[in-house]
């Protein structure tokens, strides 16, 4: 009686998630330039015209809503990249134990897949680079960091974090720098803090954010389209 009440009262807390901000939610849905589907295994992002032929699986932060994210990754989908952002098992990306193969059917005209998450999201997309079967050519952390070694992998890596996050350190990021590549490119954006990889409020435990809202989104999409599309 006592495991099944603590399952019942896990499953209840993993239901509580930080929820997407409406506003922020809307500004994506409503923009002409992308188009957005919603599957019972992930949200799919996509340009309106022009599109390329790389795509961005993306995996959420622990218990956030995944919606939370469409206005942050909006600007490089506008910019040509397909994305994928995954809806995991219980809202934890641990508990998914779904390939990247999944993911990535649901824009079977994607030639090139990168894989990337916020936070413990990230952790995860850093053991899907790391499978042997992956296809994966590179890997985006927003605000995280990987667990595993990749630092032979020959994958192309971008890791974004935040000056002011309070969850995932400055030195979190510098300590596991070694799990990735020599060339991996680190963007720490000034006066951002965990939170801001998203758009889902304030966090417990996370340092306060100083970068102007508008900011911290153009550097975030400025980096990707970097990474992804090769943009200047």
């Amino acid at each position: 009686m006592a495991l099944v009440l603590l399952v019942v009262v896990f499953v209840a807390w993993t239901q509580t998630v930080f929820q997407g901000e409406r506003d922020a939610t809307l500004e994506a849905w409503r923009n002409p330039a992308i188009t957005i589907t919603s599957t019972p295994d992930s949200i799919v992002m996509e340009p309106a015209d022009g599109a390329s032929d790389t795509g961005l699986v993306f995996i959420p932060g622990a218990k956030v809503d995944p919606y939370a994210y469409l206005r942050v990754l909006s600007g490089v989908v506008e910019a040509g990249a397909t994305v994928v952002i995954t809806k995991p098992t219980l809202n934890l990306a641990f508990f998914d134990v779904r390939s990247l193969d999944d993911f990535t059917a649901a824009a079977p005209g994607v030639d090139e897949w990168w894989v990337g998450g916020h936070s413990l999201g990230g952790v995860r997309a850093c053991m899907l680079a790391g499978e042997g079967e992956s296809d994966a050519a590179g890997l985006v952390l927003f605000g995280s960091y990987c667990a595993n070694d990749l630092a032979d992998s020959g994958l192309e890596v971008l890791s974004i974090s935040g000056s002011n996050d309070g969850l995932t350190t400055p030195d979190d990021v510098t300590g596991n720098a070694g799990l990735l590549p020599v060339d991996a490119v680190f963007v720490e954006l000034d006066g951002a803090n965990h939170a801001d990889f998203g758009d889902y409020g304030v966090q417990p435990g996370d340092g306060e954010s100083t970068m102007p809202r508008e900011e911290s989104l153009a550097a975030i999409t400025e980096a990707l389209e970097a990474a992804l599309l090769g943009t200047p």
